[in-house]
């Protein structure tokens, strides 16, 4: 081999191994900014309350005496609520959740690819949620993990995805003991202010997994067998004896907020029926919610 060669060959070899140097440290210095956030954090639940004494009886002290116990331990999540980014890419998501300007972050964000990148110790509180309400909980950020797929808002989810993200909710359940009932939706806690994730999420499909509650078709949508070898779907099934709690009760028992009524038929619509979203309750509406809020109760 030439020593033209030979040298082009090492060149490129140095290239490729900066490069790559370069990609695998292209976060160093956010984590580094991350690092110091934690022990900010952890040196205030650390600190040890002054009493009125060490205070020299300040007029906003208020403890006598300072007497530690064992019996505590740290936030654990109760819910998982699942956001699409609408970005267009993982790194530009990333980007997003990095800069300190927007607020915003996430636990977690599950890829096209079914890439999972965790951004947040699952302890610690994730600004995602926003103003939001399910039942009388009003601090989601508080008691959620939140998990963003990345998804503009009017694809489909990716199969490598959405088995992605099966796997992150297995661990979720089993770590924390989440209820079935509280994997759901940003637009759920937030009807009036969010859609995600889409029509196009699969919820049926996470509550046949056991990630999120599903009404039960063979009563919403019921058969009639004239004899033993047929089955007549009954299309009209306004005409079927039927006695319905009042919606709106329904829909409050189910956890969403319901202070903008038609948010919350429309934040329905959106997780259960996923058509016509901009539509009132249909008949088939109300059966599904007849069917679904004594699931909540």
């Amino acid at each position: 081999m030439s020593f033209h060669k030979i040298t082009s060959a090492f060149l490129l070899i140095c290239v490729s191994l900066a490069f790559a140097s370069c990609s695998k440290d292209i976060y160093r210095e956010n984590n580094k900014e991350h690092n110091m956030a934690v022990k900010e954090a952890t040196a205030i639940i650390q600190e040890i309350p002054k009493t009125k004494a060490e205070l020299k009886y300040d007029t906003l002290s208020i403890t006598d005496e300072w007497v530690g116990t064992t019996n505590f331990s740290i936030r654990k999540p109760n819910f998982v609520i699942i956001h699409h980014t609408a970005q267009d890419s993982l790194e530009q998501t990333i980007t997003t959740f990095t800069l300190s300007r927007t607020q915003v972050s996430s636990h977690y964000v599950v890829g096209r690819n079914g890439e999972i990148v965790q951004m947040l110790n699952d302890y610690l509180r994730s600004w995602h949620s926003g103003q939001g309400r399910w039942g009388n909980d009003t601090d989601l950020n508080s008691a959620s993990i939140g998990i963003e797929l990345d998804n503009n808002g009017s694809e489909p989810f990716t199969v490598a995805q959405i088995e992605s993200l099966l796997v992150l909710l297995k661990r979720l359940k089993w770590k924390y003991g989440i209820p079935t009932a509280n994997f759901i939706g940003h637009s759920d806690i937030a009807p009036s202010r969010k859609v995600d994730p889409s029509i196009y999420f699969p919820w049926k499909m996470l509550a046949e997994e056991g990630y999120g509650l599903w009404f039960d078709e063979e009563v919403v949508f019921p058969v009639i067998s004239p004899h033993e070898y047929t089955s007549i779907p009954i299309e009209n099934t306004g005409e079927l004896p039927h006695k319905a709690v009042d919606p709106i009760l329904a829909l409050r028992i189910i956890g969403y907020d319901v202070s903008d009524p038609n948010a919350a038929i429309r934040a329905f619509k959106l997780h259960f029926v996923q058509h016509d979203i901009e539509v009132g309750l249909t008949e088939t509406d109300m059966r599904i919610l007849d069917n679904l809020y004594k699931k909540y109760l």
